[in-house]
């Protein structure tokens, strides 16, 4: 369904990202973990094709088809949906204009009573107030209130696809709960693929990924099960990395 192949990417012309190679099934989570500094934000944002991160090798595919160069609007289309640690404020926009446009773009068949009512009631499963959908776009909210609302896009855009970049930073433990709760049921809903980075214990138990990945200086260093994680916060990254001799190697299991 998904994959990057020796993905070299540059910053201002520093690399960042080195022969990164991932794949990602239909259906499957995956964590990717590792140091600040070591490029999992990159990640994310070149797959979307930020014009910030230069992409000067390898290719990035999704269902069969290339994306590694196409534009951002065009990705987002596809079925990919991105939520990064501090989503942007958009004033002038509420987020019901924001949405239907969104879905008039997918070519997704649009009933605005319906649509409102779903929003209704996702704005009940995520604990929010009902004004959310006639609100500008995260203005005004709180880091966990934008967390949530976008998550209410994710649950009336329903994508394929979905990149997490440290979705829980910020949020209490009732709001990680609630976080990790909601994507738990989308998941079983929509079979979505998910790619999320965290360090956060109780996402990672909440989500039960298939896989978790370390990285270090824009490197893959080890794949694993879901103890690979627990190992990991119990330890420290450095202390891990240096355990299993794999600090700079750049190699990978």
């Amino acid at each position: 369904m998904f994959e990057i192949k020796d993905l070299c990417v540059s910053i201002e012309e520093k690399e960042i990202l080195k022969d990164f190679n991932l794949s990602i099934k239909e259906g499957e989570i995956h964590v990717l973990m590792g140091p600040n500094g070591a490029g999992k934000s990159t990640i994310c944002k070149s797959i979307l094709n930020h014009p910030n991160y230069q992409i000067t090798k390898g290719s990035i595919f999704y269902q069969g088809k290339e994306i590694t160069h196409e534009k951002t609007a065009t990705i987002a289309k596809m079925g990919l949906y991105y939520i990064n640690q501090t989503p942007i404020e958009i004033e002038g926009i509420t987020n019901l204009e924001m949405l239907r446009t969104a879905l008039n773009e997918q070519q997704k068949e649009l009933n605005i009573f319906d649509f409102k009512k779903k929003c209704q009631e996702v704005c009940e499963k995520l604990n929010i107030p009902k004004s959310f959908i006639t609100r500008q776009v995260n203005v005004g909210m709180s880091g966990g209130e934008r967390k949530k609302n976008e998550l209410l896009g994710m649950w009336i855009l329903e994508p394929s696809f979905l990149l997490l970049d440290e979705i829980d930073s910020g949020l209490d433990i009732d709001a990680i709960k609630l976080v990790g709760k909601n994507l738990k049921e989308y998941h079983e809903k929509t079979n979505a693929s998910m790619l999320i980075v965290t360090h956060q214990k109780n996402l990672i138990d909440l989500l039960n990924p298939d896989y978790v990945h370390v990285m270090e200086h824009g490197q893959m260093v080890k794949t694993g099960s879901k103890q690979l994680a627990e190992d990991i916060l119990k330890n420290g990254f450095y202390e891990f990395l240096e355990a299993n001799m794999i600090s700079g190697s750049g190699q990978s299991e």
